[in-house]
């Protein structure tokens, strides 16, 4: 069979898994966070953390505790990474540098998980478990428990109280992200993932020189890592490494993992607001973006231009021979169109296009279909601007699930749109205008632009993946791009929240002829078109002078 056949087999699979879960996952967590009833195990958080989970709270008060229970978890992974030197289970490696634990605490936190180290060479099994797996749980859940509370105040009717974030955050991780992670790690071992906690020990001869390797609970870290669209390897190479992604199976099933909540979640959001139509017609816009940027990215993979592409039959610089082109262009699209960041090839290697196709989709703020969490409430933001343009075309005020879209609502839907654009187009014109920061480019010209635009929209976008060919471990970049990331997570969601806040508020319009019918595919064409109208105007200048001067060159 050819690559391109492959390929398009590949995406089917992906399509038909995706479907069948579709439903019964999206109406069991539309279950979790409508119950009234708690586990026992939950029981005793609440009462080890002294929360009170049947207490409501209005949208300050939820996003106070987003806030502290974030900022809790930074302090605690910077001083673990600061302290690692001194614990057990270090594998002899020394403490992290204060630069590097402040970017790295800051990336898990914010569930971004850029990482500008070597894994296996930086952190040992203490950090690797208690430090960053667990904060790829936990910033999962928060994702989830913001998108919602949004909603919950599309829902919720003259109230301001959008539920509780204590009572969200534990049943997201209790109820959805560590079963479903168990049973994914436990796939991966099966096929041959490893799970272990040995130390470092020399394997093989390599060109008269031999090589060390450590083990690690990598198969566990790296079903959360996918699952909570979190994206941070337990090695260098991320899920281009053997150890973390064996075989072409567990590729796909990987891309399974970080697709299976996001695009379950509109179902949930379709059941929560009692209308399983409108979480279609959601479903469809990022269904559409999705598959439209995969078979665009398959393209400009698969075009041979010049004798080394025709030669090899495809763009294969970067690319693991296990995958091949099909395999890593899915992979590329779902992880930057989704809030992953995780990587099985190098988008610095892919062609002057295809890596603009990956900058691209992050642009899009990752709601094709997102995050665990903010791609839902990423989009839910799109679809409010996509109900006030329609309104401004017909003269009405805009209403979405029986909620005026007021100027109140729309300020807060304007700046948080524009607030991540602002961070990445910002820090990477500091960092082109100064000498130091410039030195870290391994290309000039339009590619080692490019290097530098990918880091920050991959920074402040919570996406994490890199184009490779950047050295970011410098105090610069350190420093930069962990502000980009925790401004870039935390600000939306003041905006989220107190949107949320103010719809829950409000009493329902009633539904009239003139009422715009959001359920329809015709929404959702307007809803796709304002997402890249709105993304094409903010970025364009930028992409031109990186990954679209170096395409058409």
């Amino acid at each position: 069979m050819g690559p391109v056949p492959a390929g398009v087999l590949q995406l089917l699979a992906l399509l038909g898994a995706l479907a069948l879960v579709h439903v019964p996952l999206g109406s069991y967590m539309a279950r979790v966070y409508s119950s009234g009833r708690h586990l026992r195990v939950e029981k005793w958080i609440y009462k080890g953390i002294g929360a009170n989970p049947d207490t409501e709270m209005r949208w300050p008060a939820y996003l106070r505790g987003v806030l502290a229970f974030s900022a809790a978890g930074v302090l605690f992974l910077y001083l673990l990474q600061r302290l690692q030197g001194v614990l057990p289970g270090s594998l002899g490696f020394s403490s992290v540098g204060p630069a590097q634990s402040f970017n790295t605490a800051a990336s898990f936190v914010s569930n971004t998980n850029w990482q500008s180290y070597y894994g296996e060479q930086t952190l040992g099994h203490v950090v690797q478990t208690a430090g960053l797996a667990v904060q790829n749980f936990v910033s999962a859940a928060v994702g989830i428990a913001v998108a919602v509370a949004l909603v919950r105040g599309f829902a919720r009717v003259r109230t301001g109280e959008i539920g509780n974030f204590w009572a969200d955050l534990v049943r997201g991780t209790v109820r959805i992200l560590v079963p479903m992670a168990a049973v994914a790690a436990v796939i991966l071992v099966a096929c041959g993932a490893i799970q272990n906690f040995s130390g470092i020990h020399e394997v093989g001869q390599f060109m008269g020189g031999s090589q060390e390797w450590n083990g690690g609970a990598v198969a566990s870290q790296e079903a959360i890592k996918e699952l909570g669209t979190n994206g941070g390897g337990y090695f260098n190479a991320n899920s281009a490494h053997p150890f973390e992604n064996p075989t072409p199976f567990t590729n796909l099933f990987e891309i399974f993992l970080i697709l299976v909540i996001p695009f379950a979640l509109t179902r949930t959001f379709g059941v929560m607001v009692g209308s399983v139509k409108q979480g279609y017609a959601i479903l469809a816009a990022m269904a559409v973006i999705w598959v439209g940027f995969v078979a665009l990215m398959m393209w400009t993979e698969f075009t041979h231009r010049g004798p080394a592409l025709q030669a090899a039959g495809a763009s294969m610089e970067g690319k693991e021979l296990r995958f091949g082109v099909g395999g890593s262009s899915i992979f590329a699209v779902s992880t930057t169109l989704t809030s992953t960041g995780a990587v099985d090839s190098f988008h610095s290697s892919f062609t002057g296009l295809g890596g603009g196709i990956t900058m691209l989709g992050m642009m899009l703020g990752e709601i094709a279909p997102g995050g665990t969490g903010s791609g839902l409430y990423g989009i839910l933001i799109m679809a409010v601007i996509a109900v006030f343009i329609a309104g401004l075309m017909v003269g009405r005020t805009p209403e979405y699930l029986g909620k005026k879209i007021g100027s109140r609502q729309i300020k807060l839907a304007a700046v948080y749109i524009l607030i991540t654009p602002a961070l990445v187009l910002v820090f990477s014109a500091f960092a082109m205008a100064l000498p130091t920061p410039r030195h870290s480019m391994l290309n000039p010209g339009a590619h080692g632009f490019s290097e530098v635009l990918y880091a920050y929209t991959s920074a402040a976008n919570n996406n994490g993946s890199a184009f490779a060919g950047l050295n970011a471990n410098t105090d610069w970049f350190n420093a930069t791009t962990g502000l980009a990331m925790l401004l870039g997570r935390f600000l939306p969601m003041v905006f989220v929240l107190a949107l949320a806040g103010s719809l829950a508020g409000q009493k329902p319009v009633p539904v009239t002829a003139g009422t715009l019918r959001t359920e329809k595919p015709l929404f959702a064409g307007l809803l796709v078109g304002a997402i890249l109208i709105v993304t094409g105007l903010t970025y364009f200048p930028a992409l031109a002078l990186g990954p679209l001067a170096e395409g058409l060159a």
